[in-house]
Order: C-alpha cells, then sequence, then structure tokens
C-alpha cells in the first residue's frame, strides 16, 4: 500500500527538474508534485561543482520562470566586464535553496525528499524510493506521471571516475580543491599541469592565472580544442538585442554559404561570433562553451600545450599516452578537469519526451536546458495529448563536434517556428524570463522600437539558409549517429 499520492513524482532536484516543477505550479494550481533526489540539497550538480565555477551564459536567463537570478546591472572589471554578470556556482546553489525552501514547499503542492533514489515503479502507478543512508523505502502511488529529469547524467570533476591510471606518489587533485592551497604552506607546486579541454579546464586556467601562477608554470593537456561561442552575443536585453540578432543571422548566412560545420565556423569567426583559443589549431570539438573575449586573452598566455590525445597513465615525471610521453617538472600537481559535463551517448539516444504516464525532459532549444523544462511543463498543462506535445517540442541532440552542430540548429529553428504559429506558446513565450528573445522582443513591440527592423533580416536569412542548413543537418547526422 502506498505511503501517500501525488499527481507528479519528479526524479531529481537539479536546474532541469526544479525549472519543470517552478512552471508546472505556476500553469496548474491544483496539481501536486513530489521531487526525489540524491543530494542532501536542491541544485543537482551545482552541489558538487568546484568552488569557482560560474555561469557560462548570463544570470538572467538561467534557473527557474518564476524567480529572477543575479544582478542587473554590467560588470565593469575583469574578464567579463561590459558584459551581464555570470552568477557564482554559489549563488546558483543558494538561489536554488531558495525556490525550495521559499517558493515550493511554503506553497503546500510539494513534497521534498533530499537523500533520497529512486527505485522504480510498477504497472499500478506505485513507485518507490529510498533513504540513501537509512535504506528505509517509501512507496508513492502516482495519480498523473513520472517525470525524469536526470536524462542529462551530468558529470563533475567531484563525482566522476578517472579513465587514466596515476601513479601513489603524483600529486593530483581536482579543481575543487585548488582554492585551500594556500594552506599548505612551504608545498605549494611550482609546476601546474591541467587535464582536459573542455570549459572546466578553461575555467581552471583562468583561475590558475588571476591567482598569480605564471603562465610558464603551467601545462596544459588539450586533446581536443573547441570552438567557443562569443558571450557578447548571448546577452539578455533590449540594449544587446540587435547584436544577438545579428548574431543568429550570421550563423544562418554562414550555414546558407558553407560545404561543412567546420567551414560555418571558421566563417563565424572572422567578425567574432565565434572564437578559439588558438588561432592556429583548428577546433575538432563545440560542446556550448560560452566565453568571453577577456577569458580568452587571458588563455592565450598559456603556451605549453600538449596535444597528444587523451593522457592514459601518469607517473613520476611523465605522462603516457597513447603515441608516446610527456616529461613534466617533478613535483607537479596535476588538475583533474576530464569529466564529461553530460553524457553525450546516454543522452542523445533521443525520444518523445512525453511517453504516456512518463515524461523525459530534453532540451526542446539547445542548449538551453532549463528554459526547455520550463517549456515542456507548460506544454504538459496546456494541450491535451502526447501527439500535440511532441509535435510541439522536439528533442533537440547535444552534439560534439562542428560537423553535427547544424542537426541542433535546424531543430531548434523548426521547434521556433512551431512556436511562433501557436497563440499559446506564443503569449508564454512573451513573458518567459527563461526564454532569451521572447520578453525582449514583446516589450519592443509594444514601444513601436526601431530595433524590431532587424527581424525582417532574419526572417529574410531563415528562408534563404533553409535548404543549405537541411543539408549540413542531413551529413551532421549521419557523423553525430556513428559517433
Amino acid at each position: 500500500m502506498a505511503d501517500f499520492e501525488t499527481d507528479y513524482l519528479i526524479i531529481g532536484a537539479g536546474a532541469v527538474g526544479m525549472a519543470f516543477a517552478d512552471t508546472l505550479l505556476a500553469e496548474d494550481p491544483d496539481c501536486h508534485i513530489t521531487m526525489v533526489d540524491k543530494h542532501a540539497k536542491p541544485g543537482g550538480h551545482w552541489n558538487d561543482a568546484y568552488s569557482f565555477v560560474a555561469l557560462h551564459q548570463p544570470s538572467a536567463f538561467y534557473g527557474v520562470n518564476s524567480r529572477e537570478l543575479g544582478e542587473d546591472r554590467i560588470d565593469d572589471h575583469g574578464p567579463n566586464s561590459g558584459l551581464y554578470p555570470l552568477a557564482s556556482g554559489t549563488e546558483v546553489s543558494a538561489y536554488f535553496e531558495q525556490v525550495m525552501n521559499r517558493h515550493f514547499l511554503p506553497s503546500g503542492r510539494v513534497r521534498y525528499f533530499p537523500l533520497s533514489e529512486y527505485k522504480g515503479g510498477a504497472e499500478d502507478g506505485g513507485h518507490t524510493f529510498a533513504s540513501v543512508f537509512s535504506g528505509d523505502e517509501t512507496q508513492v502511488k502516482v495519480r498523473r506521471k513520472l517525470v525524469d529529469a536526470t536524462n542529462y547524467k551530468t558529470s563533475v570533476p567531484a563525482t566522476h571516475k578517472r579513465k587514466f591510471s596515476v601513479a601513489d606518489n603524483v600529486r593530483i587533485t581536482i579543481p575543487g580543491k585548488l582554492p585551500d592551497l594556500w594552506m599548505e604552506g612551504g608545498d605549494i607546486p611550482t609546476t601546474f599541469v591541467i587535464l582536459g579541454a573542455g570549459k572546466t579546464a578553461m575555467d581552471t586556467g583562468v583561475w590558475l592565472l588571476e591567482a598569480g601562477v605564471h603562465p610558464d608554470k603551467i601545462i596544459w593537456v588539450r586533446p581536443r580544442d573547441s570552438w567557443l561561442i562569443n558571450r557578447r552575443y548571448t546577452q539578455p536585453g533590449s540594449d544587446f538585442f540587435e547584436d544577438v540578432v545579428t548574431s543568429q543571422i550570421a550563423q544562418l548566412d554562414a550555414a546558407r554559404d558553407a560545404e561543412d560545420g567546420h567551414a560555418m565556423f571558421a566563417a563565424l569567426e572572422v567578425d567574432g561570433h565565434m572564437l578559439r583559443i588558438d588561432p592556429e589549431t583548428k577546433p575538432e570539438m563545440f560542446h556550448y562553451a560560452t566565453i568571453s573575449e577577456g577569458e580568452i586573452a587571458l588563455l592565450r598566455q598559456i603556451t605549453n600545450v600538449v596535444r597528444q590525445g587523451r593522457v592514459q597513465s601518469i607517473e613520476p615525471g611523465k605522462m603516457l599516452f597513447a603515441g608516446g610521453e610527456t616529461a613534466v617538472p617533478g613535483g607537479a600537481l596535476y588538475i583533474d578537469c576530464t569529466a564529461t559535463a553530460v553524457d553525450f551517448h546516454a543522452y542523445n539516444a533521443l525520444k518523445p519526451q512525453f511517453d504516456g504516464d512518463t515524461i523525459i525532459l530534453q532540451a526542446l532549444h539547445v542548449p538551453l536546458v532549463t528554459f526547455s523544462a520550463a517549456l515542456t511543463a507548460f506544454l504538459e498543462v496546456n494541450f491535451d495529448d502526447d501527439a500535440t506535445r511532441n509535435a510541439l517540442g522536439i528533442p533537440g541532440p547535444l552534439t560534439d563536434t562542428p560537423n553535427t552542430y547544424p542537426v541542433a540548429l535546424l531543430t531548434n529553428l523548426m521547434n521556433r517556428m512551431a512556436w511562433a504559429q501557436n497563440d499559446k506558446i506564443r503569449g508564454w513565450l512573451a513573458t518567459a524570463r527563461l526564454d532569451p528573445s521572447g520578453p525582449t522582443v514583446a516589450r519592443l513591440v509594444q514601444e513601436k522600437s526601431p530595433k524590431l527592423a532587424i527581424m525582417g533580416k532574419f526572417q529574410k536569412a531563415a528562408m534563404e539558409a533553409f535548404p543549405s542548413l537541411q543539408r549540413l543537418a542531413a551529413a551532421g547526422k549521419i557523423e553525430h549517429d556513428a559517433a
């Protein structure tokens, strides 16, 4: 017999699960929600992230729809100068805790079970979760739907398992431990070796440089270089509106003229819409990382870059790779930044979000995961059948390379076209904080702003680019499916 009943059982109280629950509460005033999560606090992987982590994207469109995150001001110093601030990991964690404790729980319509693991369900609607510490099980009957908010399977340095061996007398740590090095007195390492090429590694490089480590004392193992989104073209609000749309037009124009994704990104680099750290190295990776030109300038100071693929093992005085080895000064500190933020292979087994009594949260506008989760909740409440909901929300893949990026871009564009033609969704987007463009466009329409003239250029660019984008996406999908 069930211990209690609920309308929606959400597995995962991270950013995605919280965004879905927030919109569900707003759109359906009668529903009851239960949330189950392994962490001791809401916020998911933000609880495990390194201490100096920050959002890649502006805080203005991250989190849950009903509550602002961050300050409405422009940074006036540091590598993000001239752009809207990025919430720190501490700020994000505190934000989600406040959403739970000051909004969800006081509503009387949410039950939250931290330090609990979902065990499974039965055909009669019964589901089981257990306490991580005691193992005691709780039975809950779900009247409507189970919501899987764990499909991204996010991994951070503190939780992932290394895929390389390390000798016992080699000094290795994770980024989150770096701020505590000052407590080691005279045992501060003289050489720092960054392992990994993703945004965590970039953040670590910036942190070391800003902490006073000389660039010559940093070795960076980069198996693949990455294309990076210029944060200047992702800013919210009317002041940046024309720059943002200009960048979107540039993507469409590049897709129209390019032979493949690599050529498309090379074209976008010309006017600074895409960035790379090393101008002499062709990037083979694209994971949607967003960065400022100030951060790029800092990271280019690190010139001792090892490009021999992924490290296989580390021994005193050397790193071993599949095709050779590299000498490293004695006493070096290795910093493991090799965690993959998202399990691309697991996530990209894409499926319809709505499937009877189950919802699997996926990205409807890649890579805006909290916006996508909020929109999914809106679709759940405001449309009557799964076929309609799924047609209005087609999941996009989290692509890995420049050639596969057009697959996601085409999915985003087609979803946006469908939303623009639906009165319900269009109305919701006009007030949705998590949508980077909807509220800004609505405000400019109300003001009859001349800035909206650029939207005509966007529509023209989209029509001209569509056939080529379909061609690039078809070729990219072959590569994507084979990965």
